[in-house]
C-alpha cells in the first residue's frame, strides 16, 4: 500500500468529520427538532413585537399562565407514552377548584388544609378511573370521555352554576404570587439576593446533572454523543438558565421569582428523575413500547395503568388549584380545553401517537412553544379565532414531522 493511500488528506478528514456531524444530528432529528422551533418562534415573535416578548415582566406572564398547562403536560407525557389518553384533566381540574372554593368559603377550612385535601381529590378522582380502565379493562379514550362530562357536571353542581370568590392571599400566592422582586434599584433587603442565588443554584444543579450523567453512560459504555455536542448543551442550557435569573431578579420591570416556577421545576427534576432512573418510569416505557412482551416479562401493567392515572389526578388537582388562585375564583367554565393544550403539549414535545416514546423535559419544552405562540400573537393583537387555527396547524405539522421521521428512520 502506498503512502498517498495510506495516508488521509486534510480534505478527506475535513468531509469525514461533517459526514459524522451530520449524520449525528440527522439521528438527534426529533430531540433536537424540537428545541431548534422554540427558538426559531422565540426569535420571530421577539422581532416581530419589537422587543416586548423578552421583557422582564412579559418572560414573567409566559411562566404564571402557562403553568397549569405544564404541570398537566408532565402527567399527560407520561400517560401518552404508556399508549393512553386522557380527556378529563380541564374538568377535573375545574371540579378540584370547585371543591377547594367550597372547602375555604363555605366550610372556613384553612388555605393550607383545602389544598391537601383537594390534592386528595384529585387523587380518589384518579383512583377512580384507574379502576375503570387498568381493572375493567375500558379504554381509557371512553372512561376519561366519560370523566370529562362527570367532572364538569359535578363542577355545575358543587358551585350552583355561580362562582366563588373570594380567596385567601395565601392560596393566590401558588398561583400569581412572587418571591423577592428585582435587585436593582437598590437592594432593599438581602433576602431579595435569593432570586439570583436560586439561578445560581439550578445552574450549579444542571451541570452537575449533565456531567454525572454523561461520567455514567461512559463508565458503562452507553455513551453515543461526541464530546462537541454535550458542550453544546450545557452550555446552551448555562444560558438559558442565566439569562432567565438576570430576567427574573435583576432586569428592569423584573418582579421576582414566581412561585410556580419553584414548583414547576421541582416537578420537572422529580418526574424526568422517575422516568429516567426509576423502575416505575422504565416500566411506563416498556409498556408503552410493547404491552403484550411488557405483561410476558413480568411487568404488572394493570397497575403501572392504575397508578398513572391517580397521578394524572393528582396533577390535574394541582393545575387547578394554581389556575383558581390566579384567578381568585373558580367557576362553572374554570379549565375548558385545558385537556387539548396538555395533549398539543405532548405531542408537539415529541411523544409519539402510539406510545412508547416521549420525555418530559420535550412536552415542557412543548408547552413553552404553545405559551410563547399565544402571548406572541396576542402582543401582535391576532384574534383568538386565528391564533386557534395556527396552534392547529403547528400540532398538525409537529406530528406529521414524527411520521415522517420514523419513516425515513425505517429506511
Amino acid at each position: 500500500m502506498s503512502s498517498a493511500s495510506a495516508t488521509r488528506t486534510p480534505s478527506t478528514r475535513t468531509t469525514s468529520t461533517r459526514s459524522e456531524v451530520l449524520g449525528f444530528l440527522t439521528s438527534r432529528l426529533r430531540q433536537i427538532g424540537i428545541f431548534l422551533a422554540l427558538i426559531i418562534i422565540v426569535i420571530l415573535f421577539q422581532v416581530l413585537t419589537e422587543g416586548r416578548l423578552l421583557t422582564a415582566g412579559n418572560v414573567s406572564n409566559i411562566i404564571v399562565q402557562n403553568s397549569y398547562i405544564l404541570i398537566l403536560a408532565i402527567g399527560m407525557v407520561m400517560v401518552i407514552i404508556a399508549g393512553h389518553i386522557d380527556l378529563s384533566v380541564g374538568s377535573v381540574a375545574a371540579f378540584v377548584g370547585a371543591m377547594t372554593g367550597v372547602m375555604v368559603q363555605d366550610w372556613g377550612w384553612a388555605w393550607w388544609v383545602a389544598i391537601l385535601a383537594g390534592l386528595v381529590v384529585g387523587a380518589l378522582v384518579g383512583c377512580w378511573q384507574g379502576f375503570w380502565i387498568a381493572y375493567v379493562g375500558i379504554p381509557a379514550f371512553i372512561v376519561t370521555l366519560a370523566g370529562m362530562l362527570i367532572f364538569r357536571g359535578l363542577t355545575q353542581i358543587v358551585l350552583g352554576n355561580t362562582q366563588i370568590t373570594p380567596f385567601p392571599t395565601e392560596y393566590r400566592q401558588l398561583g400569581g404570587g412572587y418571591l423577592f422582586p428585582q435587585l436593582f434599584p437598590p437592594a432593599s433587603s438581602p433576602a431579595e439576593w435569593i432570586t439570583v442565588g436560586l439561578g445560581i443554584l439550578a445552574l450549579l444543579m444542571f451541570i452537575g446533572s449533565q456531567i454525572q450523567g454523561r461520567m455514567k453512560r461512559v463508565r458503562l459504555k452507553l455513551e453515543t454523543e461526541p464530546a462537541w455536542w454535550f458542550l453544546v448543551k450545557v452550555l446552551f442550557g448555562s444560558g438559558l438558565i442565566l439569562y432567565l435569573t438576570f430576567l427574573l431578579g435583576i432586569a428592569p420591570g423584573s418582579r421576582g421569582t414566581p412561585i410556580v416556577l419553584i414548583v414547576l421545576g421541582v416537578l420537572v427534576v422529580v418526574y424526568t428523575q422517575v422516568m429516567n432512573r426509576s423502575i416505575f418510569g422504565r416500566h411506563i416505557y416498556a409498556v408503552g413500547g410493547n404491552r403484550n412482551a411488557a405483561n410476558l416479562s413480568g411487568i404488572k401493567s394493570r397497575t403501572v395503568d392504575f397508578y398513572l392515572f391517580v397521578n394524572m389526578g393528582v396533577l390535574a388537582a394541582l393545575a387547578g388549584i394554581i389556575f383558581t388562585g390566579r384567578l381568585n375564583s373558580a367557576g362553572p367554565g374554570a379549565g375548558n380545553l385545558f385537556e387539548l393544550d396538555a395533549i398539543a403539549a405532548s405531542f408537539i414535545g415529541g411523544a409519539a401517537v402510539q406510545g412508547g416514546v416521549g420525555t418530559v423535559v420535550g412536552a415542557i419544552t412543548g408547552g413553552l412553544i404553545m405559551g410563547v405562540l399565544n402571548n406572541g400573537m396576542s402582543l401582535l393583537g391576532v384574534s383568538t379565532d386565528y391564533q386557534q387555527f395556527i396552534k392547529g396547524l403547528v400540532l398538525l405539522l409537529a406530528v406529521a414531522f414524527d411520521v415522517w421521521n420514523k419513516r425515513r428512520a425505517r429506511g
